[in-house]
């Protein structure tokens, strides 16, 4: 199908007075129509078609309806019956009242393009300049972000279940691309374990009988494998999705030991970045959080949080499940740049800030990260030692002087297990066992030993602890929790913690559909005056008695 770009039109008359009539409050289409105009062109979309073939759907058009299909939940089907029924839609996309509008199907093929030039952004961002052009949008003042993880579209599965629908799967598409080829090899007894879905399966309870079940698998798999890998398969066997999957999957959990199939061990299997958890949905990882396990991918979420103006999500960023959030603050940070949106001060819980992040992100970007910063971690510490902020550092000198009063000049650069600078200091033992304050500082044998960051990182990370514990910024941070509610409103409204499809492009751009459908509910709510609910309280929890004071506190 082919473009021509069209102009935006008014919504025809009709349309317009069936409208009214049948809307004397609105709704949110008309409102968004009558408020903020049309909200996307079709030359935004351009690129996304062929220059010549059957002209194609308005683009700027389907772009409204996927955002309309977020914002109230809806199905393909639904979407494109509302289209071609609701007098609302109608008037938001300004169509005639008899338009047909268009197959369902239409909608799948346009995500499907969107996915391709990874153009998903673009939704969000026409609603944003809509924000922007009102007044409604102020990016440089204060924003927030946070994660949640998101489930993956396919089912998950046992161990047993992953390796038999992963040769089900290799077997499926085998007899579909060559079928006498699969008759000839295939063993007997694999129409009887594997002619159904894994799920249908009785697999035994005892854990004996399902390690014998998991070889079983294991060997048959193998079979395959070399069967295909053999001189008498069809050209191109091996170089089908499917196999490729079962060779993976196959790699990671199953070698040859003396000739026989075994399992392997957990620590000899790959770690949970590599390996993969259905054969599905292949760039689903397994991840862990706290009490929290899933199979799938995590999206992390930035907004606004100004007053007077509604808090919209300016960027969202979908990973693998076990991309870590502190890996993602610079990302983040990269693409507010990119898209003109940098806050001055950014609002982030303790896994996206650490020292080099504190500093890093100022030189760069010009924002100030707050976040908590890291406690203290050391057996000092724990006990009532000295931790490392006793310590007298002369930068200039790469000296440092302990609690005890002396000092040493055993300064090493170096770099973390993590490739990050640091500096080693060491004392001298010989200074370490008479000291008179040995047992607050060290236990160790050889005297004891620092490890530092670089002076900018070691400075940034000390003044973040100071300001912690001030009450001005305890009440600036209370703003971060906002952020929360901005995912529990998106889980709610749009399904964000479950995949509507596979694979990380299109969780991505569903990702993008669900900020972008978050922000025109919040605009139209500021634009009807609906005041931001507040956090719901039982009656029974309003009692629970304040918790007391410690020593000291203030």
């Amino acid at each position: 199908m082919s473009m021509q770009p069209k102009e935006p039109v008014v919504v025809p008359a009709e349309t317009v007075r069936v409208a009214r009539a049948a809307f004397p409050k609105g709704s949110l289409a008309i409102r968004v129509r009558d408020e903020l105009g049309p909200l996307f062109r079709d030359e935004e979309f351009a690129d996304l078609f062929p220059a010549r073939g059957k002209p194609a759907w308005s683009p700027g058009r389907l772009a409204l309806v996927l955002v309309l299909q977020f914002v109230e939940g809806l199905t393909d089907r639904q979407a494109a019956e509302a289209v071609r029924a609701r007098i609302d839609f109608k008037y938001a996309l300004g169509l005639d009242l008899d338009d047909p509008g268009f197959d369902f199907s239409v909608l799948s093929e346009f995500r499907d393009r969107l996915v391709e030039a990874e153009a998903g952004r673009r939704v969000l961002d026409g609603i944003l300049a809509a924000a922007d052009e009102r007044g409604l949008l102020k990016t440089a003042g204060r924003a927030r972000t946070d994660a949640t993880h998101v489930v993956s579209a396919a089912r998950d599965l046992s161990w047993l279940e992953l390796v038999a629908e992963t040769l089900r799967s290799a077997l499926t598409a085998l007899a579909r691309a060559a079928p006498d080829w699969l008759g000839r090899v295939a063993e007997p007894d694999w129409f009887k374990h594997y002619a159904t879905r894994a799920e249908e399966s009785r697999f035994p309870k005892s854990r004996t009988k399902r390690d014998e079940v998991g070889l079983r698998i294991g060997r048959d798999g193998m079979r395959l494998l070399e069967a295909v890998r053999s001189p008498e398969a069809p050209e191109g066997l091996r170089l089908l999705e499917r196999v490729e999957i079962l060779r993976q999957v196959w790699v990671q959990h199953f070698h040859l030991v003396e000739g026989q199939v075994r399992r392997r061990d957990p620590k000899d299997r790959p770690p949970g970045a590599l390996r993969l958890v259905t054969p599905y949905d292949i760039e689903a990882r397994g991840s862990v959080k706290r009490d929290t396990m899933w199979d799938g991918y995590k999206v992390h979420l930035t907004e606004t949080c100004e007053p007077d103006v509604p808090n919209l999500i300016t960027n969202v960023a979908t990973t693998v499940a076990t991309v870590s959030d502190m890996s993602m603050t610079e990302t983040v940070h990269a693409q507010l740049a990119e898209s003109g949106r940098l806050p001055v001060e950014h609002l982030v819980d303790a896994g996206y800030a650490d020292a080099h992040l504190l500093v890093s992100t100022r030189r760069e970007y010009g924002i100030t990260l707050t976040g908590p910063a890291a406690a203290v971690i050391s057996h000092q510490a724990a006990g009532g030692g000295f931790t490392g902020d006793d310590f007298t550092i002369n930068w200039a000198g790469e000296q440092v002087t302990c609690p005890g009063g002396k000092t040493t000049t055993r300064w090493n650069p170096d770099h973390s297990q993590h490739g990050t600078p640091v500096i080693r200091v060491r004392f001298n033992s010989g200074d370490c066992r008479p000291c008179p304050v040995r047992e607050q500082c060290t236990t160790s044998s050889v005297g004891r030993r620092l490890t530092l960051r670089p002076r900018e990182e070691h400075e940034a990370l000390h003044q973040a602890r100071a300001d912690q514990a001030t009450d001005t910024w305890k009440e600036r941070y209370k703003a971060r929790a906002g952020v929360e509610g901005t995912i529990s409103q998106a889980v709610g409204r749009c399904g964000l913690r479950r995949s509507r499809y596979q694979g990380l492009a299109k969780t991505s751009l569903q990702h993008q559909l669900t900020g972008a459908a978050i922000n025109l509910a919040r605009l139209d709510a500021h634009l009807t005056g609906t005041r931001r609910a507040h956090t719901r309280t039982s009656h029974f929890a309003a009692l629970r008695p304040a918790e007391p004071k410690l020593d000291g506190a203030k």
